[in-house]
């Protein structure tokens, strides 16, 4: 099946070049004999993600995303999750108002990899299929985001079967300008009301910033049959401080700190579908803190050395009561992860560069849950919680990522060992001592056809090692009952993906076809037909096999000096091979279609985002009361955004799902906004 997918990739990307270098010949030049105007810089963009190290995005081979500060500052997304809405090979299910699970590539949970300033968000907890976690990241505190589909265990370890998102917090620049900003957004309806500052000083030794964000949001509005999706709306607070100092001419220390707090946020589907009177998350909590020393040095062998010394803490409470219940129940679950990395850039010549290192993260799991019964008058005490009590993770691994400029050939070839060390005690399990490991690979080449295009092939192993979440579950996880198990080894894949990039100074886009085999899946086993508190009884184990293959492309091209067209289309299909069925939850054709106009400070964007029905279902999803029977139907949303983007002044105006139509983005367990407008005005002093 992959030999079949590549030649008919190979085909296909062969017709493409041969289409877009005809393109080229007909792109009119401006008087200087230059190609067009520069709004397709968009395009040209350096991303660190896939490297380790800054490389140009045009010129990598891999299918790279990268949502820069203009981006956010245009979309001005409610949450992180919501950002990437609309990002070819990404497509965001939300279990609650409060969440945002991405899908890479159909792959999301713990087979998609987050990072936060090169430190992992995904800790040992991260469960299979939807989470929240990603919106425990201020949106309002980031400078860009970067996607990696189809890599990331070479680079960054565990985790990374679907892809990589990698979210950058802003950076206070030496020498740079001092300022303070202010920004505030209301909603129609109720829908948000949010403020943020943020300060910054800048000299020539050292800077600073400072931020702090408080939101409200009400509950979300669906479309014209819809309305208030009741209960939905939490509240949200957020700090975050960054500090660079220069030590000498050639070290810089940053110590940066961020946390984020949510309180009370509904988990609505369980109250309107599953008899909770109360079901919600409280608190959802995350700190980080780190400090990281950057050291230049003129040895080639070592040019760069930076060590990152982090810390980091997650608090995930769950309250939930069932209607005519007097049983109030409280589960808390903390991580909290010690981790070092040191990463090592070469240049062993000009043609040859690499990226060498090792890390380890280190996480403390505990767990419990209180039942507290209104009827009795007996002290209620801690039980055993979602997970072990006291279990801990340790994840160390050694990596080596190189780079050779020939020409115009372009090669890559990295590796990683990985190891893993699981300890949990548990009264169902007894005393349990895991090490698995895992020696994955990549290796890519890229062939430059001219100064603005070039084709591209590449490989990418990668594993999900298991973990706490996978080996002591014990209670209800969504509508199953989750009983632990003792052994598990990692999941794995390989990934082989063609693609084909362009940018000249009018047109810019890429395509990229993929097929990504995966084995050792760890899914969840139905044990007979028992029952536990209602709920269906499963267990985890290694007996999957799936595959998922797909095509995706991207699309920019500057029609007059102010007007510009873009749009994206992804396409993934994915098949359970073991139980011949498709893959759980994999989303469907889906993409977006704009125009936008600038003139001078002045923008307007209107666009339409749209997915076809998803009809092809797994039995999970048959069983899944968040999807509806037959499927999830097709949408079309139409937005516009419009603003006055000055120096000093910001108002971003957005008017979303004009036509108020009612529609869900498929998997989740609450509809989108319906009509709705949007203000942001942000000012600089």
């Amino acid at each position: 099946m992959t030999q079949r997918m590549t030649v008919r990739g190979a085909s296909v990307i062969f017709w493409i070049v041969v289409a877009a270098n005809t393109l080229f010949a007909q792109i009119p030049t401006d008087s200087t004999g230059k190609k067009g105007a520069d709004s397709a810089e968009l395009l040209n963009e350096v991303l660190i993600t896939a490297r380790r190290s800054e490389a140009p995005a045009q010129r990598t081979a891999a299918s790279v995303n990268v949502l820069n500060s203009k981006y956010l500052q245009t979309y001005q997304p409610r949450t992180t999750p919501e950002a990437l809405m609309g990002v070819a090979g990404v497509f965001v299910q939300k279990t609650n108002h409060g969440g945002g699970s991405p899908f890479v590539r159909g792959l999301t949970g713990n087979q998609t990899l987050t990072l936060i300033d090169g430190i992992r968000l995904n800790n040992s907890t991260f469960r299979y299929g939807p989470n929240q976690y990603l919106n425990t990241v201020d949106a309002l505190s980031l400078d860009r985001i970067e996607v990696l589909r189809g890599g990331g265990s070479v680079q960054y370890g565990t985790d990374a079967l679907g892809g990589t998102i990698h979210l950058f917090t802003r950076e206070p620049e030496l020498g740079g300008t001092s300022e303070i900003k202010a920004l505030g957004r209301l909603a129609s309806g109720g829908m948000e009301r949010s403020f943020r500052g943020e300060i910054t000083s800048a000299h020539t030794r050292w800077a600073a910033t400072v931020g702090y964000t408080n939101r409200h949001f009400g509950d979300l509005i669906g479309g014209d049959t819809t309305g208030h999706q009741s209960p939905s709306g939490y509240n949200e607070q957020a700090f975050n401080a960054k500090l660079k100092v220069q030590l000498g001419s050639r070290a810089v220390l940053t110590l940066a700190h961020q946390g984020l707090e949510q309180r009370h946020v509904p988990v609505f589907h369980k109250v309107r579908l599953e008899d909770f009177a109360l079901n919600e998350f409280e608190p959802q909590r995350r700190m980080l803190s780190y400090a990281r020393l950057e050291n230049s040095s003129a040895n080639r062998f070592f040019q760069k050395i930076t060590t990152t010394f982090s810390y980091q803490a997650t608090r995930e409470g769950r309250v939930s009561q069932k209607n005519n219940s007097p049983t109030r129940r409280t589960e808390t679950d903390r991580v909290r992860t010690a981790g070092l990395t040191v990463n090592v850039f070469s240049e062993f010549s000009e043609k040859w560069t690499a990226n060498s290192g090792l890390e380890v993260y280190r996480d403390a799991v505990n767990s419990d849950k209180i039942d507290v019964n209104s009827t009795q008058s007996s002290i209620p005490r801690p039980t055993r919680g979602l997970y072990p009590d006291g279990a801990t993770y340790l994840n160390y691994a050694v990596y080596s990522l190189h780079q050779w400029q020939l020409a115009r050939w372009q090669l890559s070839l990295g590796g990683r060992f990985n190891g893993f060390s699981i300890n949990l005690s548990d009264a169902t399990l007894g005393k349990v001592n895991l090490q698995p490991n895992a020696l994955v690979g990549n290796a890519a080449v890229l062939y430059q056809i001219s100064e603005q295009s070039n084709v591209y092939a590449s490989f990418n192993s990668g594993f999900r090692a298991p973990n706490i979440d996978d080996l002591g579950t014990l209670g209800i996880v969504d509508f199953r009952y989750e009983l632990p198990t003792a052994s598990l080894k990692p999941e794995r894949s390989a990934n082989v993906e063609l693609g084909y990039k362009l940018r000249s100074r009018r047109v810019g886009g890429s395509f990229s076809v993929f097929q990504n085999e995966l084995h050792d899946l760890i899914t969840r086993v139905k044990v007979g037909s028992e029952q536990i508190q209602g709920y269906p009884v499963y267990r985890k184990e290694n007996v999957g096999r799936a595959s998922v293959r797909g095509a995706e492309i991207e699309l920019e091209a500057l029609i007059t000096s102010p007007l510009k067209v873009y749009g994206s289309l992804a396409y993934a299909y994915g098949q359970n091979v073991t139980k011949d069925e498709p893959l759980r939850r994999v989303p469907p054709l889906n993409g977006r279609l704009g125009l936008e106009f600038r003139r001078k400070a002045w923008f307007v964007r209107p666009e339409t985002a749209f997915a076809v029905k998803q009809d092809r279902l797994a039995a999970g999803d048959r069983d899944d009361n968040r999807i509806p029977k037959g499927g999830t139907p097709g949408w079309v949303v139409f937005n516009v955004l419009a603003g006055y983007e000055g120096s000093f002044l910001n108002v971003n105006l957005s008017v979303q799902n004009l036509t108020n139509v009612d529609y869900r983005t498929h998997g989740s367990g609450i509809n989108g906004v319906g009509r709705s407008a949007w203000l942001t005005v942000s000012v600089v002093f």
